[in-house]
């Protein structure tokens, strides 16, 4: 019987894509077309999803362009006016233009809830695929301490950092990353076991790629694609952390327009300016709504494209 031809284990030449990267990009091009022309945005609620998402950022992006006042103008003789065609929200207490103040606030919130899933799926990305790859004593060490994190709930862990470290914005993203990212390396290093043995990542090693290249060219490839899918999944929860801790005076402080804070000032005046309260916690639940549509979206169309890769 003729011999069977022996794998090839020469290393891919610069600028040709590796096995793990055309596997991602036709993943993603399946992802695509589903998250197109899937059950879920053939039906109301996803298209509802994307609607309100793009809502949302015209009103984030768009909102200052479009604002008469600036969010941080004091005009006492002008406080607590309702709403009408100079201020389309009413003012707050200190005169201040409440729609630009919830412009400059979602967009705060929006950017800094994705600065805190890119913060937690980085240190995620990192913990897993090194316990993953590395196995053995590392992997148990790193695994003990993602066991010691998510022993601790999130929100007291997030209460523990921002008082140790002091109220403030930035000690709030800090402390949400802090608290977050240690379930993601869980799923981070289950799909690193899934995937490294895999034939084309055995041909690398055997041709002599080094763990780190492998870890990069190889491994982050297969990996990030599903991680992104299960943090659009974490967006709206993030969001509402944020806003809940702000609520708390944790967060954004005086004079910042921040969706939470924003709520937690209009708790002393709900009877007598009942805009106040309701314009951002509109915006929250539309902002909510929108990212977990969506995320449930991106999950459909993963989903499918998984079984189309099985089933072509």
């Amino acid at each position: 019987m003729p011999k069977a031809a022996a794998p090839d284990t020469t290393p891919p030449a610069p600028g040709r894509a590796t096995p793990a990267l055309r596997h991602t990009a036709a993943s993603l091009r399946r992802a695509a077309a589903a998250l197109r022309h899937g059950p879920l945005m053939a039906s109301a609620l996803g298209r509802t999803g994307l609607g309100l998402a793009g809502l949302a950022l015209l009103f984030a992006v768009l909102g200052p362009v479009v604002a008469t006042h600036q969010p941080d103008t004091v005009d006492l003789g002008a406080k607590l006016h309702a709403p009408d065609g100079e201020h389309w929200f009413g003012t707050d207490q200190f005169g201040r233009d409440q729609f630009a103040r919830l412009t400059a606030g979602a967009r705060r919130s929006l950017l800094a809830a994705f600065t805190v899933l890119a913060g937690s799926c980085t240190v995620s990305l990192v913990v897993g695929v090194v316990a993953g790859l590395a196995r053995g004593f590392a992997d148990a060490v790193l695994m003990r301490v993602v066991d010691i994190v998510l022993a601790i709930p999130s929100l007291v862990l997030a209460l523990a950092v921002v008082g140790v470290l002091g109220p403030g914005f930035g000690n709030l993203l800090l402390a949400l990353v802090i608290s977050s990212w240690a379930a993601n390396a869980r799923i981070v290093r289950a799909f690193t076991l899934a995937v490294r043995d895999r034939p084309y990542i055995a041909a690398a090693r055997l041709g002599g790629a080094g763990p780190a290249r492998i870890a990069v060219g190889h491994v982050l490839p297969a990996v990030v694609p599903r991680l992104l899918v299960v943090a659009t999944l974490q967006l709206g929860g993030t969001i509402v952390s944020l806003a809940g801790l702000s609520f708390l005076g944790l967060g954004a402080q005086p004079p910042t327009a921040e969706l939470g804070a924003m709520l937690g000032d209009a708790r002393a005046f709900v009877t007598v300016a009942p805009w106040l309260l309701a314009a951002p916690t509109t915006v929250v639940l539309v902002v909510t709504a929108a990212a977990t549509l969506v995320g449930d979206a991106v999950r459909d169309a993963t989903h499918h494209s998984a079984v189309e890769e099985v089933h072509p």
